[in-house]
This record gives structure tokens, C-alpha cells and sequence, in this order.
């Protein structure tokens, strides 16, 4: 029986593993393993919400050993550190516990067939104290940390502001500004702008939650781009408008400002400035891990990403797919595929299709990307964006209640993918449930 192994339980991993799973690991075809170092699954669009405890990444988060389970494959828990294509075989690093006690030694897995879709992570660019002093919002992990400093960040304000004359002892969380808590976030794509209005939202949710008098005024957010402009993906006037929106939430939006240090406090621009900061998020520009260094000479780019056919097939080895974020593809206009959720979902259903032809020797498709456009949820305050591509003729600039639903439908397209119709729809009828039974912010 063939081996098919995919690493990376991403969007457009878990999407392919729950397809082939259906397709071969049911009706014992092949066997199917999916890898990942985590025990759950978040989409990663959703992680700006997890990070102000506007979404409960507990409800939310797929259990891969069980979703494994009911989908006919099976799921190893492991960080990939080495490929052998003459071996056909990866390394998987060690497992410790929080104490560094051995839990699982290392391992090696055979493949027939392997898929990469270990994704992506922030690119740092080498600046000086940014790994550091500043968060990436990368995984659920670090998302939930800077959920818990910015909770500690409001639980100081408010202790600060509920009481003049209390003593602050100075082992205590100190504020730059003692009436005002200060985030900077250096990137104003979509992570970063949807960060800055989450935040906003997260301000005004935490004064009904026993945190004191907490309005806009209490918060200032700066956004950090280097270029000319706020999502730079989007036409002018969608720019524009979340600008517009983000000025009157309170952001103070600068552009053309390049960080070229991060210090413990504070972001040290291009012309000398320094912005000070109770907390610092990085979210410009991605790159690969550089784990793909590792992969027995397997073609990279610049960015470490892995280079592909437009079969989704690496360069160098007809038997090992690339898809998602970790892989580099050109487009017909010249254009690099983008890392977008849409674009992994697209990999992940044709890299499917180009396993079932490869098993049963027959050719294998082409990938064409289709952009049905971006759109960006300023939390929920508004929701801009644009559709192109076959869904509309041309390009149409949507925004408000309409973009708010589409914005939503990407991720219901995302659990369809995994979960079927049905599920989706009791997912959906669970949620509106939650809002009566649970906080509207996660607390803790």
C-alpha cells in the first residue's frame, strides 16, 4: 500500500488529507498520515481574533487526532527537521514536556508520496531586537500570548486609574504612559490593520467586564508601514476608506516609516524617532522556515520557500509537492502565487486531484490561480474589500454588511472543506447559541 505523508496541517494541509482521506484512506487505497508539531488546527486568518480574545480558539480549534479519525487518515504529532529523497524518508524532532523530560525520541517516517505544507512565518528582515522584544502572530501559541500581556496591560490600567493614591510597586507592570496603553504594530497588511480595529473593539468590550471606565481614548495603537501605503494588495479607494475607518477608530496610521531597531519598550524608525510601546507586534512581510534548508537539495527561493512545477511538484523530485505558504510559484503574469488563504485552498484541492492522477499514472493538471479578491474586516466596525476574478466580471468594490458576509463565508468554505455542509451548518447555529451563553471576549 502506497504512503502518502503530508506536513503542515494548515488550511491547505488539513484540507488535503481530509480529501485523500475520503478518496484513499477509506477505502484503504493508501495510507495517509498528516504532521504537524501542534495538536490542534486554527485557521490562520482567525488569529488577530484569538489575539484579543475576541474569538475562544478553544471552540474554534480542530483536533487533528480526532478529525484524523473520522476522516481516514491518521496524525503524528512532530516538527520536521530533515528529508532523505534517496531514502524517502523525513526526521522528526524529538518530543520533550514543559520540563524538557523525553516524551517521543526521534523519528523517522517513509513516503512514497510527501507534501509540504509547513506555511509560513513573519520575516523579521534581520532587524535589530525585533525577535526579541516584539510578538508575531504566527500560531495560536503566540496569538494566546499576546492575549494574556494585553490583558495584563488592562488590568494595570485599570488598577492604575482605580485609585490615585494607591503605591505601585516597581517589580509591577509599568505602562510608558500611566493613562494610556500604547501597542505598535509594524505592517499594515491585513494582519496588522485587522489587529488595529480588533483592538479597539477588545477596549470597549473590557469595560463592561469589571476593567473600569475603558473608551478609545484609553488606547492609542500606531500602525508601522515602510511603503506608501496601507494594504498595499487593494485598489485606492478600498485603501482609502480603511484608512478613513481607521483614523476615526483612533489608529495612528504612519507610512513610509521603516524600523530599523526594536528595543524592550520602544520601535527606533529610519530618521531617528523612537515610538514608545507597552506591547510591539511584527507583521510585515513572510517568509519560509528555514527548515527547508534541510531538504536534501530540494530548489528554494530567496524567502526560503520551495520552488515548484505548476503540477504542484518540486523541481528536483516528481514524488514531493510543495502547497501553500512554503511554496514558490509563478503565475502567467510573473507574479509569485500570493500567501493567501484562498491560494492554499486552491493548492490543496488541485495537489488532490494531481495524487490521484499520479497513482494511477495518468497526467497531471497545470495550476492556475484564481484571485476572487481581499477583502478586510475592520472587527465590527466595518468590512472593506474587493471581488474579482470569476466571481464578479472585472473587479467590484464591496464594503459593510455585504463584505462582512462574504469575509465570513471564506472561513464556512473553509470548514465545508473539512466538515461537510451539515457540520458546518450545526457549527454555525452553535455560534449564535455562544453569543447568548458565553462572554462575548475571552477573559482568561
Amino acid at each position: 500500500m502506497k504512503k502518502i505523508v503530508i506536513v503542515g496541517g494548515g488550511a491547505g494541509g488539513l484540507e488535503l488529507a481530509t480529501f485523500l482521506g475520503h478518496k484513499l484512506g477509506r477505502k484503504k487505497k493508501a495510507e495517509v498520515i498528516l504532521v504537524d508539531r501542534n495538536q490542534t488546527h486554527l485557521w490562520k486568518p482567525l488569529l488577530h481574533e484569538v489575539a484579543t480574545g475576541s474569538l475562544d480558539d478553544g471552540v474554534e480549534a480542530v483536533s487533528y487526532r480526532a478529525h484524523a479519525r473520522n476522516h481516514g487518515f491518521l496524525f503524528q504529532q512532530g516538527h520536521i527537521t530533515g528529508l532523505s529523497r534517496t531514502e524517502k524518508n523525513i526526521t522528526l524532532a524529538p518530543i520533550t514536556d514543559e520540563r524538557g523530560k523525553l516524551l517521543v525520541a526521534e523519528r523517522k517516517i517513509n513516503y512514497d508520496i510527501l507534501v509540504l505544507s509547513i506555511g509560513s512565518k513573519s520575516n523579521d528582515f534581520n532587524t535589530k531586537g525585533v525577535s526579541d522584544h516584539c510578538i508575531f502572530l504566527d500560531s495560536p501559541d503566540q496569538a494566546l500570548y499576546f492575549q494574556k500581556r494585553m490583558m495584563q496591560l488592562f488590568l494595570k490600567f485599570s488598577e492604575d486609574n482605580l485609585s490615585a493614591d494607591e503605591v505601585v510597586m516597581s517589580d509591577k507592570i509599568q505602562l510608558v504612559e500611566p493613562n494610556k496603553i500604547n501597542i505598535a504594530i509594524v505592517g499594515a497588511g491585513a494582519t496588522g490593520v485587522e489587529l488595529s480595529a480588533e483592538l479597539y473593539n477588545a477596549a470597549q468590550y473590557l469595560s463592561g467586564y469589571g476593567f473600569g471606565k475603558i473608551d478609545n481614548s484609553c488606547l492609542k495603537v500606531t500602525l508601522i508601514e515602510a511603503g506608501n501605503k496601507i494594504l498595499p494588495a487593494l485598489s485606492d479607494r478600498i485603501i482609502n476608506s480603511a484608512h478613513k475607518e481607521l483614523n476615526a477608530l483612533g489608529v495612528d496610521v504612519r507610512i513610509n516609516t521603516r524600523i530599523i531597531e526594536a528595543t524592550p519598550n520602544s520601535l527606533i524608525t529610519h530618521d531617528g524617532e523612537e515610538i514608545k510601546a507597552d506591547l510591539m507586534v511584527w507583521a510585515a512581510g513572510i517568509r519560509a522556515s528555514d527548515v527547508t534548508k534541510q531538504f536534501d537539495g530540494l530548489e528554494i527561493n530567496r524567502i526560503n520557500q520551495l520552488q515548484v512545477k505548476d503540477t504542484l511538484q518540486t523541481t528536483l523530485d516528481e514524488n514531493i509537492f510543495a502547497i501553500g505558504d512554503c511554496a514558490a510559484l509563478l503565475q502567467k503574469d510573473g507574479k509569485p502565487v500570493p500567501p493567501r488563504a484562498q491560494a492554499a485552498h486552491q493548492m490543496a484541492s488541485m495537489c488532490g486531484k494531481n495524487i490521484l492522477a499520479l497513482l494511477e499514472h495518468k497526467p497531471l493538471k497545470a495550476f492556475t490561480y484564481y484571485d476572487h479578491g481581499s477583502l478586510v474586516s475592520l472587527s465590527r466596525f466595518s468590512t472593506v474589500g474587493n471581488l474579482m476574478g470569476n466571481l464578479v466580471r472585472g473587479s467590484m468594490t464591496i464594503e459593510g454588511h455585504i463584505a462582512h458576509f462574504i469575509y465570513v463565508s471564506l472561513y464556512r468554505m473553509h470548514q465545508v472543506a473539512l466538515h461537510g455542509c451539515f457540520k458546518t451548518a450545526l457549527f454555525m447555529l452553535v455560534g449564535r447559541l455562544n453569543r447568548f451563553i458565553r462572554p462575548l471576549m475571552k477573559l482568561h
